[in-house]
């Protein structure tokens, strides 16, 4: 393609950005596994100068994520928690969050032991509900409002620029957690949001080998963003180089996993809607959930691979019909290949806030009608005696 012509987001992450290696024309990006560069005789850098700070493995996966998600900048680190803690960190005491009450449970625990230590006001809302962010915000206070759409494993969704609005409108800055919908489905900075956070742990990597984190900026001069860049160098939260590399690997069938995936999700949250052994389908892709309009607003082709059947019965019959799975695998995580389900309340302990006859499916990209028959035979077992 000529240079200068706009390609599509498809193109860019197959090619990686075209990033092939001009030194021997290798088409898969290199992998630098050095920790430390040797300056030139007059102390000049050839490139980077130690891995913690600039690792040239990076560089091409963090490249390609802010193309895709419209950015001027993304960070990776070591894992979604610290991507997200290096948010967080950025905050002083005093200053005040307003996060969304059904989120992933590990960050909202973390959240609140944080904020708790550190003096900083949290408020936990229904940030789905109209005017929720609105009512909770502090103006000259709130620093940052924290959404997650859909947010798991509820999936409930965020109105994403009426969130920007309200944040905006008291002086907050709006991070929006997007690692289900990912940049194939939505693009948060568009829509007013200036952080995108994403766990590349799932749907990024796609491979379920990688443990990482990943932010894009708006702005990558605003202080919060340089805030949370010196927090990764000075704390050492900096993604592995080998990571970094399967990383990239992952980002280039993307938009494949991801279309696939939400294909199936769709057509089996279709078919288990009105069995006789599923007391409620939660996906936003069907027209009864109560986020689909919004849903439908703002993202683009499918609504992901994500979502969970409340099983009739209660709590033994969801967890009889985990266990009775055989092609699911029965695994924390998402946004895999393989198909996983996991029953969320024992994972999430005593204060989880999900119902016990719920289990959580990612949908990967197996054949679906193996996907349909392994869970109704596994939902006639489970349920054989409820």
């Amino acid at each position: 393609m000529a240079e200068g012509k706009h390609r599509a987001p498809e193109t860019d992450a197959a090619q990686a950005l075209h990033g092939f290696e001009a030194s021997d024309g290798a088409v898969t990006p290199p992998l630098q596994p050095s920790t430390t560069f040797a300056r030139q005789r007059d102390y000049s850098l050839l490139s980077g100068d130690y891995q913690r700070d600039h690792s040239p493995t990076l560089h091409p996966a963090e490249a390609l994520l802010a193309q895709l998600e419209g950015g001027s900048a993304a960070m990776l680190y070591a894992s979604g928690m610290a991507a997200a803690a290096a948010v967080i960190q950025s905050l002083r005491p005093g200053d005040h969050i307003v996060a969304q009450r059904v989120m992933y449970w590990g960050l909202r625990k973390w959240l609140q032991g944080f904020c708790q230590d550190f003096g900083i006001a949290l408020d936990l809302v229904d940030a789905e509900q109209p005017g929720a962010i609105q009512a909770a915000l502090r103006p000259g206070e709130t620093r940052i409002v924290w959404i997650e759409t859909p947010s798991n494993p509820m999936w409930e969704v965020v109105d994403i620029a009426a969130a920007a609005d309200a944040a905006h409108g008291a002086g907050a800055k709006l991070v929006v957690d997007s690692t289900v919908a990912t940049p194939v489905q939505s693009q948060p900075l568009a829509l007013g949001a200036d952080i995108v956070f994403h766990s590349a742990t799932k749907y990024l990597n796609g491979h379920s080998d990688v443990l990482a984190g990943a932010l894009v900026t708006a702005d990558s001069e605003s202080e919060l963003w340089q805030r949370a860049k010196a927090y990764r160098a000075q704390g050492g939260a900096m993604l592995g180089a080998f990571e970094a590399w399967l990383l990239l690997r992952g980002m280039r069938t993307l938009y494949l996993r991801v279309a696939r995936a939400s294909e199936s999700a769709l057509w089996l949250a279709q078919r288990l809607s009105g069995h006789p052994k599923v007391a409620e389908v939660l996906y936003p892709g069907l027209e009864g959930h109560p986020g689909h309009a919004v849903a439908a607003r703002q993202m683009r082709g499918g609504f992901g691979g994500m979502l969970s059947i409340r099983v009739t019965g209660g709590r033994e019959a969801a967890l009889r019909t985990a266990g009775a799975c055989d092609v699911f695998l029965r695994a924390t995580s998402l946004g895999g290949v393989e198909s996983l389900i996991e029953h969320r309340a024992t994972i999430e302990g005593e204060s989880s806030p999900v119902p016990e006859d719920l289990l959580r499916i990612s949908v990967g990209i197996e054949d679906r009608n193996d996907l349909l028959a392994d869970l109704e035979q596994a939902l006639d077992k489970g349920t054989s005696d409820a």
